[in-house]
């Protein structure tokens, strides 16, 4: 029974560990102050922007007559501009964000500093519509997006569930099973999921934020939990 019981024990620690750092890894990789969380009753959530690539923008004219700098306040508007160093590949509906602030007129989620791009490929010119951006990057900074993902505690089936691949919110946090059943298929991360918490302090432009996880499983009369904290880099 002791053997019995040890192995129940490492199964399940070994599923939250895989779980908990699936998680870790698709965070490391969240735009900018694009991370939130949520609270449904004892459900929790945590959204975020996924980045599909990122690079430097040309910020003024350099050696060449060619060089296309990006000028913010451009009038009629500036659409395009040189990537500084490596192509960047774009592919179908993929979009442009400059320095995602996570504050109501720089943020992706009510569409403020977000644009359509408007060619594909690998390229070292990108081009987008729409209004001229609200703030330049200090670092001339910019990341291209296309969809958002969340990590779900659903305490009512006691599974760990991820969302992937839906259209960014702009109405506010998808905070329930039902209405994320609404926008993407989910895939089970882990069962016998009986605890959940979560806890983040989004930082600031000077320092990463800091996100705790915590999983419990129970199985077979047998209970892990695990914390896991993740650095969340949230400089735009």
């Amino acid at each position: 029974q002791s053997f019995i019981d040890s192995e129940n024990r490492s199964n399940l620690t070994d599923r939250a560990d895989s779980a908990l750092r699936r998680m870790s890894r698709d965070i490391a990789n969240a735009l900018p102050n694009s991370v939130r969380v949520a609270t449904n009753g004892n459900d929790q959530f945590i959204e975020f922007v996924p980045i599909s690539s990122a690079g430097r923008y040309r910020a003024s004219v350099g050696t060449s007559a060619t060089d296309d700098p990006l000028d913010f306040n451009a009038s009629p508007i500036d659409h395009s501009f040189d990537v500084l160093g490596p192509s960047i590949s774009v592919a179908a509906g993929d979009m442009l964000v400059i320095y995602n602030l996570g504050l109501s007129g720089a943020t992706v989620y009510d569409g403020s500093n977000i644009r359509p791009l408007s060619v594909t490929g690998s390229l070292n010119n990108l081009t987008f519509t729409g209004n001229n951006f609200p703030f330049s990057s200090p670092s001339n900074r910019f990341q291209t997006v296309s969809t958002a993902e969340t990590f779900a505690c659903d305490m009512t089936n006691k599974l760990l569930l991820r969302y992937s691949g839906y259209a960014i919110p702009t109405s506010g946090q998808p905070s329930s099973i039902a209405s994320l059943n609404g926008l993407a298929t989910a895939r089970q991360m882990a069962s016998n999921l009986s605890g959940c918490k979560i806890l983040y302090v989004p930082g600031a432009l000077q320092r990463n934020g800091l996100l705790a996880v915590y999983l419990t499983l129970t199985q077979n009369g047998e209970t892990v939990t695990l914390m896991h904290q993740m650095n969340v880099a949230n400089s735009p």
